[in-house]
């Protein structure tokens, strides 16, 4: 691969309104953008990071200029794995290699990543942050076209579990998820799915804190249990078996597509369902996504929905579903620098 320059940019992006999850609260969401320009063609990504694991923007930058030398002087994606560990550093210049691959080859990302068709719309769910049980309730009806609808929780069992009654009572038609974001304890979980089931909840995201994984052995759920801060890499995924029945892939937690690609193919390997989730980021971020997403069994790729203003061009949402046209993911047209 011929010398690259790489140059990085930050953008602080503003949220219609605060996002909550056990333990955190979102106001704002700080991006990275990596450009990678061979003087005839140019590659980008978008990164934001993981926050519980303290990938913030210093973190990434950092990240990127010990790799810097490398990355300039040409290499390949699977030779970035070895040079970077997981996370949004590493995601970014990813990302910018896959749409300068596209551009250079006059081959669109789709078929670099191996699908057979061009990508289609597909469904994903719309997230409702906590709040009041009536706020999270008028916020699912105004996901008017949803399909599909995941619900966050604060590891209260009786007040999450009258959010998701509340929901489920103004949304009898949509399939209804649930994320823990490490919020609950191994003693909470009977009597929490025990409520699930009742509202026909049909899958429950990340009830314990990464690191205590264990205490799901033996623990026999009637819903199916994804695995996000416990799977952050493919190093994680095998660890999963007998814990977790589906594998949340973030890009910004496993270093982008070339990995998550992998990790599907694990997880498959393995019997596990696979997920594709993303952090809150603009449609540049959610364009990689969309190309893993397109053989996933659940897509959460709604980071977009919550900024005050979004990228252009940008994804698309309607009907409850996304779609990512080629100006976005790498048509595999050259792109001037």
């Amino acid at each position: 691969m011929a010398r690259l320059s790489l140059s990085v940019a930050t953008d602080t992006l503003n949220l219609t309104q605060p996002f909550r999850i056990a333990g955190y609260v979102f106001e704002t969401a700080d991006v990275l953008v990596v450009t990678l320009d061979d003087g005839s063609h140019r590659g980008r990504g978008e990164a934001a990071g993981a926050y519980y694991l303290g990938d913030d923007l210093a973190n990434m930058r950092s990240a990127i200029e010990h790799a810097r030398s490398a990355v300039e002087a040409g290499l390949t994606r699977e030779e970035l794995r070895g040079v970077l560990p997981p996370g949004g550093a590493r995601n970014a210049i990813d990302a910018a290699l896959w749409e300068l691959e596209a551009a250079r080859s006059g081959r669109p990302v789709w078929a670099l990543a191996g699908l057979d068709a061009p990508p289609r719309p597909i469904v994903t769910t719309f997230t409702v942050s906590a709040d009041t049980p009536e706020a999270m309730a008028a916020r699912a009806i105004a996901y008017a076209d949803a399909k599909s609808i995941k619900v966050k929780l604060t590891g209260t069992v009786d007040l999450d579990l009258a959010r998701v009654a509340a929901i489920r009572a103004a949304r009898p038609d949509i399939w209804l998820g649930v994320d823990g974001n490490q919020g609950f304890v191994r003693d909470d979980l009977p009597s929490l799915v025990a409520g699930l089931v009742e509202h026909r909840v049909s899958l429950l995201e990340q009830p314990l804190a990464r690191g205590r994984e264990a205490e799901l052995d033996g623990f026999s759920s009637p819903i199916p249990l994804a695995g996000d801060e416990s799977l952050l890499s493919l190093a994680d995924v095998p660890g999963a078996v007998g814990r977790f029945d589906v594998v949340n892939i973030k890009l910004d937690k496993c270093g982008g597509l070339t990995e998550g690609l992998l990790m599907a193919a694990e997880a498959r390997r393995l019997g596990l369902g696979v997920m594709v989730g993303t952090m809150i980021g603009t449609s540049l971020a959610t364009a990689t996504g969309f190309i893993l997403g397109q053989s996933a069994d659940l897509v959460d790729l709604d980071g977009p929905t919550f900024l005050a203003q979004d990228r252009s061009p940008s994804v698309t949402y309607a009907d409850g579903m996304l779609y990512a046209g080629p100006e976005i993911w790498g048509a595999g047209e050259p792109v001037a620098a």
